[in-house]
């Protein structure tokens, strides 16, 4: 008993350590990085034309564009250059994965959401797009890989917030990645 209390209460320091709040509610937490869609609907412009230049033009089958996959790169952080989404969110790998193949499902993956596409992902400024790949998890989802380490957010992070690097929670160590495919070193 004593020892199952003392495991349950070093959880909740980490948590607590990481910003998060343990009894928070990630399905409802708007900064719950798991819930975003990974393609953001661009505005289109539409050329105005008269009537006689629209006739004279050749009609084309409308084509379907595809979907953009999550965009990674690198931004500066205390812990130099790492990946992060395009939108800020710090991205982690869990050390206890030694292969492509992701490890952390069920509570794990609650408060460690996987870095989800829907497409191949994008290599934006500072990331080497030889590097970025996609594994299919359990549900069917396709999780982005980088240097063959499958990716995650911390779900009680906010934007541009780096508060999780060098934790152990779920049974492994939680580190930043650095822009060459590796754990930043412990900090």
């Amino acid at each position: 008993m004593r020892t199952r209390v003392g495991t349950l209460l070093g959880s909740l320091l980490l948590l607590a350590a990481c910003g998060g709040d343990p009894d928070a509610d990630p399905e409802t937490d708007a900064s719950d990085p798991g819930s975003r869609s990974s393609a953001t609907p661009r505005p289109t412009a539409t050329p105005s034309t008269s009537p006689t230049e629209e006739a004279s033009k050749e009609t084309k089958p409308p084509t379907s564009a595809a979907p953009d996959g999550t965009t990674i790169v690198v931004q500066e952080s205390e812990f130099g250059p790492m990946l992060f989404d395009d939108t800020g969110q710090a991205i982690y790998l869990f050390d206890v994965e030694t292969t492509s193949e992701p490890e952390c499902y069920g509570d794990c993956a609650v408060a460690w959401p996987p870095v989800v596409t829907d497409a191949p992902p994008v290599a934006g400024p500072g990331v080497r797009e030889a590097l970025l790949g996609t594994v299919e998890r359990t549900d069917g989802q396709l999780q982005v890989t980088y240097n063959d380490h499958p990716l995650y957010f911390y779900a009680h992070e906010g934007k541009n917030e780096v508060l999780c690097h060098d934790v152990f929670l779920d049974g492994g160590n939680w580190y930043v990645v650095q822009p060459g495919g590796d754990a930043a070193p412990p900090g």
